[in-house]
């Protein structure tokens, strides 16, 4: 499929989402994929909310490309936050970087910082848009455009599923998107700053996301590891 041909897709379900699946929301990490996806809903003026979480670990990088989305945007962003007791539990159970001493302790916190958050920004929604893509990582290569979370009723949008490295880029840089400075530094994922590192050339994308864990670990941090059954799909 030819790049403009993607990007008219994308913009057909964000559209569709709008009217067949109101209230759904935009759940942005800030990175490169979602702030193509957010430039799509405010080119076209759609009634889609968006929403971030913010773990408390974020980079700078991050908090500033926030406030430059609000300013340019004119956005109301929702930002969610780790409910602090819960923060504070973990911190006394693993220590505030335990999650360097494994992947069960780096998982719970993740659940603390993201998981449970989310669940919280999709209480009321009958779903959520993410900038998930096909490319991104084996644990993502089934990802459909549009698929149903039966243990929370709720819908999962990828609108950039099928689309490459390249086209994310090619629209951003045809469309004058801003995008976290940190990809210009070798980041080509960001989460949280003591949980993501540059990667070097020819390493997989993903291999800056906690990157002392094993190789072969299932680079997720809880977000997007539901089981997922498809339902829909877009012509």
């Amino acid at each position: 499929m030819r790049y403009e041909d993607r990007v008219e897709r994308a913009r057909r379900l964000l559209a569709s989402i709008e009217k067949n699946h109101s209230p759904t929301a935009l759940a942005s990490s800030f990175g490169a994929e979602d702030m193509v996806v957010l430039d799509l809903i405010a080119r076209d003026g759609l009634a889609i909310s968006i929403f971030t979480l913010d773990t408390g670990r974020l980079p700078q990088e991050t908090r500033d490309l926030i406030a430059e989305v609000r300013h340019r945007y004119g956005l109301d962003i929702q930002v969610l936050t780790p409910w602090p007791g819960s923060v504070d539990s973990y911190v006394e159970q693993y220590g505030i970087d335990g999650f360097y001493e494994g992947v069960d302790e780096r998982k719970a916190c993740c659940a603390v910082r993201k998981v449970e958050p989310l669940r919280r920004a999709l209480a009321g929604r009958r779903g959520w848009i993410t900038g998930l893509r096909r490319e991104q990582a084996d644990s993502r290569a089934a990802l459909n455009e549009v698929e149903h979370d039966a243990a929370t009723g709720k819908w999962k949008f990828s609108p950039l599923a099928d689309w490459t490295n390249d086209d994310v880029w090619q629209y951003l840089r045809a469309n004058r998107v801003p995008y976290n400075s940190l990809h210009d530094r070798g980041y080509p994922s960001i989460g949280c700053e003591p949980c993501t590192r540059a990667v070097k050339p020819g390493e997989h994308p993903r291999a800056g996301r906690w990157w002392w864990e094993n190789a072969g670990a299932r680079k997720e941090c809880g977000l997007h590891e539901i089981p997922i059954r498809v339902v829909e799909t877009v012509a």
